[in-house]
């Protein structure tokens, strides 16, 4: 058997769709970096604000957004669904962070986030 431990997404900015989701999702945080990640970066000419991978850690998988420099062109063939207790104001909070919303259905919300990314906000009352 395996374990899903990551869910990696290319990104054409890691670091700002890294503090998208890290403050979309609930317990979730970038990574902090050490010093020694800190020089391992200077070392390639980066910095944590232009680091070309970025982890965000919380309870579930860990996300980790790459640097590509290919721009996203359709629709994702795999996309992540978020439950909330109250859709309008999550969809609502999302917007704020930086998010589009693309359609909305009876028990769901599709959006996109700042790189046009899909995911779905779900009614929590759906199983």
């Amino acid at each position: 058997m395996a374990t899903l431990t990551d869910i990696v997404f290319d990104s054409s900015d890691p670091p700002n769709l890294a503090r998208f989701w890290a403050d979309a999702l609930d317990d979730y945080r970038i990574r902090p970096y050490t010093q020694l990640e800190i020089d391992r970066l200077a070392r390639q000419g980066f910095t944590p604000e232009t680091d070309p991978t970025v982890a965000v850690d919380g309870p579930g998988p860990t996300l980790f957004f790459q640097r590509s420099e290919q721009p996203k062109t359709t629709r994702n063939r795999v996309h992540l669904d978020i439950r909330a207790t109250d859709r309008s104001l999550e969809v609502e909070r999302l917007k704020h962070l930086g998010a589009r919303t693309r359609d909305v259905h009876d028990t769901f919300t599709v959006m996109l986030d700042p790189e046009g990314n899909e995911f779905c906000v779900v009614d929590l009352s759906v199983t």
